[in-house]
């Protein structure tokens, strides 16, 4: 068993951490991978025992030399992977020699097997297989979690899933169900997420749920990497299979699972952490959460899901984790047509005079609530999309002149399980009512705008005051120190927020300067 290889920087910085002590080597990847500060590092290692944690941080700095800024994606690499060694045997000669013996003696069995074929034996067809009855994927070995696996791991996803359901015996269904992602036949009708690949499982999966729901048979399987829902045919409808990325799924994002959908309504099967289930909708910020019944198997009441077109309602739920798992905290999923529902995060304005969040939040407080009001609204063009999570980042705040009050610039962003997201950009200027739509002022696809890797913004828009007077009004994310405006306008101002008269119709080019002296273009410009 030998690790992975990898290449001259990956072999540099081994011999460089090779020769480092393990504190400081510990110190280098908190420092670089999990993105500590020296003092937070420091700390850590404090706790765990170590003598002198500030000098080992220090002298783990000089572990850059060897990697430098490109150290998090080293470390990340296959060589680095303790869970990824390549396997050979040791006896390659007598094995290879085995082979060849093999294949010569396959050979002449063939030739005696035409030959009496010839003489007069007859044939007989035999019996039909299927993937589950040659044993490649054989329903009776279903991968299985403990029923209580779950509370006792630092990975909470679908892998600690227990089988749930009335009919997780029944070899019958499973067979039909795993028949029908190795190999569907034309009674199948099968659906995929954007970049979810429909090629059976490389190995038998993972059982998650059999049992009948709303009146038939259905079967839920995880394969490590993507969900597969089968439901057994109704009637003269076929049977149905469909297929969805969730690698790298979390505690919320592996919280629930669509059964099945019908007139409006949905049943989830909810993650085994999860304590307690209630309903609300987001274009009615100020109306409690109501409960929602779960079965002992997980299984929810139907409830009400978001249609495709129109906004007259938004449904989410409303869940909360076990305290069996430490974060016993509440999060919102919402139904945008995938296999797992859209974990809804909140990212705030900061506090005046401190230093802004740097992580979302979960959009459950009172200022969340009234910020996803005017956003909501604006989730349709991502309703069957793939997405994984859609945070919306209050990034700037500005006072509209001519007494235009109070407007709050904020960037709603779809994360996919593939990776890129799409973002939309949205003035909320004072309206009349709290759940008025946003303006939508600007969109951007496949970008990082918006994300841990994208934190820099700047929008604009056209705005009429009340006095009538139109105006291009901009801001800038906390980076911003000047914003330029070009075109049927020319001006620059210092700061992250701009307001200029302009003419209603006419184009207008925004562009900000960062405080590194960096131009940043507007999104979608």
């Amino acid at each position: 068993m030998v690790p992975r290889a990898g290449g001259a920087e990956e072999i540099a910085l081994a011999q460089a951490l090779a020769g480092a002590s393990a504190p400081a080597r510990a110190a280098f990847v908190l420092r670089r991978v999990d993105g500590f500060s020296p003092a937070r590092a420091a700390g850590l290692l404090g706790a765990a025992g170590v003598t002198d944690p500030e000098a080992v941080v220090r002298d783990a700095a000089g572990l850059d030399a060897g990697a430098g800024a490109a150290a998090e994606a080293l470390l990340r690499s296959q060589e680095f992977d303790a869970c990824s060694v390549q396997t050979r045997p040791t006896d390659l000669v007598r094995r290879a020699r085995r082979r060849r013996l093999a294949w010569v003696a396959g050979a002449l069995a063939m030739i005696t097997a035409v030959v009496l074929a010839g003489a007069g034996s007859v044939q007989r067809p035999a019996a039909p297989q299927t993937a589950a009855s040659t044993g490649a994927l054989d329903a009776g070995r279903l991968s299985r979690a403990a029923a209580q696996e779950w509370a006792d791991t630092s990975r909470v996803d679908f892998t600690v899933w227990p089988a749930r359901g009335g009919r997780t015996d029944d070899e019958a269904l499973l067979a039909r169900a795993l028949d029908a992602w190795a190999a569907p036949s034309d009674t199948v009708a099968v659906s995929t997420t954007t970049g979810t690949p429909a090629d059976a499982p490389p190995r038998t999966p993972q059982l998650l749920f059999a049992g009948d729901v709303d009146g038939h048979g259905v079967v839920l399987l995880h394969d490590g990497d993507r969900l597969a829902r089968y439901g057994d045919p109704v009637g003269d409808a076929r049977a149905t299979l469909d297929l969805a990325r969730v690698d790298d799924a979390d505690v919320t994002t592996a919280a629930a699972v669509v059964l099945t959908r019908d007139d409006g309504t949905a049943r989830y099967l909810t993650a085994p952490w999860v304590s307690e289930a209630t309903r609300r909708d987001l274009l009615r910020p100020d109306t409690p959460a109501e409960p929602v019944h779960v079965s002992g198997d997980g299984v929810t009441e139907a409830v009400p899901v978001a249609a495709a077109t129109g906004c007259d309602r938004r449904p989410v739920l409303q869940l909360r984790s076990s305290a069996r798992i430490v974060e016993h905290h509440a999060f919102l999923v919402a139904d945008l047509g995938g296999l797992s529902p859209v974990h809804l995060t909140y990212t705030p304005l900061p506090g005046h005079g401190t230093p802004p969040p740097r992580q979302p939040r979960e959009a459950t407080s009172s200022r969340a609530l009234l910020a996803w009001a005017r956003i909501a609204c604006g989730l349709g063009p991502w309703h069957g999309g793939a997405v994984r999570a859609v945070n919306a980042w209050d990034f700037a705040e500005q006072e509209l002149p001519e007494s235009g009050g109070h407007a709050v610039w904020s960037c709603a962003r779809a994360s996919t399980w593939r990776g890129p997201g799409d973002v939309a950009l949205l003035l909320r200027a004072p309206a009349s009512s709290v759940t008025a739509p946003a303006r939508v002022v600007g969109r951007a696809e496949n970008t990082a705008a918006c994300s841990r890797f994208g934190q820099h913004v700047v929008a604009s828009a056209r705005w009429k005051s009340p006095k009538g007077h139109w105006y291009v009004v901009a801001a800038g994310s906390r980076a911003v120190t000047r914003i330029t405006v070009s075109g049927t306008v020319d001006t620059a101002r210092p700061g992250r927020v701009l307001a200029v008269r302009a003419p209603e119709r006419g184009a207008v080019q925004v562009t900000a300067r960062l405080d590194n002296g960096e131009r940043l273009p507007e999104v979608g410009s």
